[in-house]
């Protein structure tokens, strides 16, 4: 639904700035949910994989640890010499297989979802650097422009958009802003891990704080039109 979403968006960018680099972010946005939706199910066959062969080695270490605490403790018991010092060596040993076992079943425990943190994370850093440059497009869309007594400057960036077009572009850059935080959400599906809800919703805030900059440039073009409509 959401890559739909976005190819309607982009047909609808196509039709009215066919020569603007919004379609080429539309377009990238739209490779990009194609590609994390390719990816997804061959990483979700792989963490079928992965967790069965990580809770088969997780029985292994753990059988493993208790064969080797038993037989330990089997064989002292079994030597009546060992006096209340010498028992100090087999407890320290003990112990130490108990945490190294402890580590090793926590290692392979969390495998699967480190491997699916860092292919979510990677996506997510694609969205959130996305986003950047959709505010960057919208950036030298400046609605001051358009009032009767503004006075540019050599250096002020040409606006070759009256009212309406503007209006049009700046909407879809708050489109486009609001299917980046829905396709990042789309990584917290799979994921419940801590870095990646966290990040979720660092690059949702990110395009909702855009988008309401933006929304605020389309008011000020409406008020602007609204006196222009006045004074005429």
């Amino acid at each position: 639904m959401v890559l739909r979403t976005v190819e309607t968006l982009h047909g609808r960018i196509a039709a009215r700035f066919p020569d603007r680099g919004l379609v080429k972010v539309a377009e990238e946005l739209s490779g990009l949910i194609r590609d994390s939706a390719g990816v997804g199910d061959r990483l979700r066959r792989r963490l079928l994989w992965t967790r069965a062969v990580s809770r088969v080695l997780i029985l292994a270490v753990l059988v493993l640890t208790l064969v080797a605490i038993v037989w330990g403790l089997a064989t002292a018991f079994g030597d009546k010499t060992l006096t209340g010092v010498q028992w100090l060596p087999l407890m320290e040993s003990t112990v130490n297989d108990l945490i190294f076992g402890a580590v090793a079943i926590f290692f392979l425990y969390t495998i699967p979802e480190r491997l699916l943190r860092s292919r979510a994370l990677k996506l997510l850093h694609r969205l959130r650097s996305l986003a950047h440059i959709i505010d960057m497009h919208q950036l030298t869309k400046d609605p001051e422009r358009l009032r009767t007594g503004f006075t540019p400057t050599s250096a002020s960036v040409r606006l070759t958009l009256d009212a309406d077009e503007l209006i049009h572009y700046l909407e879809y850059c708050s489109e486009l802003l609001s299917l980046v935080g829905k396709t990042a959400a789309l990584c917290a599906e799979d994921s419940q891990d801590n870095v990646v809800l966290d990040t979720v919703s660092t690059v949702e805030g990110l395009t909702v704080d855009l988008s309401r900059k933006i929304w605020q440039k389309i008011q000020v073009v409406g008020e602007l039109r609204e006196e222009q409509s006045s004074s005429a």
